[in-house]
């Protein structure tokens, strides 16, 4: 697929640190436009999605910080990516918190008989309003698009995912009621640990192999995947992460097996960037799950 429709999400609602919201533009800054053209990509910029604002009143709803709004932006991001696929093109969205995969994944999971999800990051993104110990909901889009969690986030997609399609890559900061949840559901996750011992290459392959049943693959990568020596400019860094190296071999063997179908690069944090490094690091990686390749 030669066609890319873009869309910028600049969200911050799901977390508490401001500047997550300034990541679309950070990586548009770093020139991803450019290097997908230079890649012979025919790229249509459907802009930002209009985000609501914090409410005050709001702060806090049944351990869900700002739920309406990230309601309301959530629908708005389903329908634009609705009209993304409609285009005929490869969905590729810039974050923002990873809240926003409750509208991104709601779009694609309808598109899909079987969709599977690499998720790519440190957390996993599964707790729900009980287990969460923050109540901030970018560390509950996955358990959302399973069906789990408040009735308010989970109707805005009416398909769920499939807990066997799913494959958590670089985990290393998992609450305790997301490692029950993981158990009981039999998700796949390679920890950091199994990254260590079985080297990505592997990684890539078995993943790969566990979606081979799958009609599809959605990316959704968290640049706190990688190390914060990486990228420092992401608003929950955890230390002993994915290298810049092992990244753009995972991303080099997705494009090489023709299976993602749709991709989102979230929590892009410039306030606690250094220089647009991890920007820059974002644009790098999704060059290479697009197939740039020295030869």
């Amino acid at each position: 697929m030669k066609k890319v429709s873009l869309l910028g999400v600049p969200m911050d609602l799901g977390q508490a640190r401001r500047g997550v919201d300034m990541g679309p533009s950070a990586m548009r800054y770093a020139g991803v436009i450019e290097r997908l053209e230079k890649l012979g990509y025919d790229v249509r910029d459907y802009g930002n999605v209009v985000v609501d604002e914090r409410s005050i009143e709001e702060a806090s709803h049944e351990n869900l910080k700002n739920l309406s709004a990230v309601v309301n932006t959530s629908i708005r991001i389903r329908e634009t990516v609705q009209q993304m696929i409609d285009d005929e093109a490869f969905p590729l969205l810039l974050g923002g918190d990873h809240s926003m995969s409750i509208g991104t994944l709601a779009a694609i999971t309808a598109r899909h008989e079987n969709l599977g999800v690499i998720w790519y990051d440190a957390h996993g993104d599964l707790n729900i309003p009980s287990t969460s110990p923050t109540g901030n909901i970018h560390g509950m889009p996955l358990a959302v698009n399973l069906g789990l969690g408040h009735e308010l986030l989970t109707n805005i997609g009416a398909k769920k995912l499939k807990p066997e399609n799913i494959v958590l890559i670089g985990s290393r900061d998992l609450d305790e009621g997301e490692r029950v949840l993981i158990k009981e559901l039999g998700i796949k996750v390679f920890t950091m640990h199994e990254v260590d011992m079985l080297g990505m290459a592997t990684v890539m392959e078995q993943t790969l192999q566990h979606l081979a049943h799958t009609d599809g693959i959605h990316l959704s990568l968290d640049l706190d995947g990688l190390d914060p020596m990486e990228c420092p400019g992401v608003g929950t860094p955890v230390l002993g992460g994915l290298t810049y190296r092992e990244s753009h071999l995972a991303m080099e063997l997705l494009a090489a097996s023709g299976r993602v179908t749709s991709a989102e690069f979230v929590e892009v944090n410039p306030i606690l960037d250094e220089r647009n490094k991890t920007a820059q690091v974002a644009v790098a990686l999704i060059a290479s799950l697009f197939g740039d390749q020295l030869l």
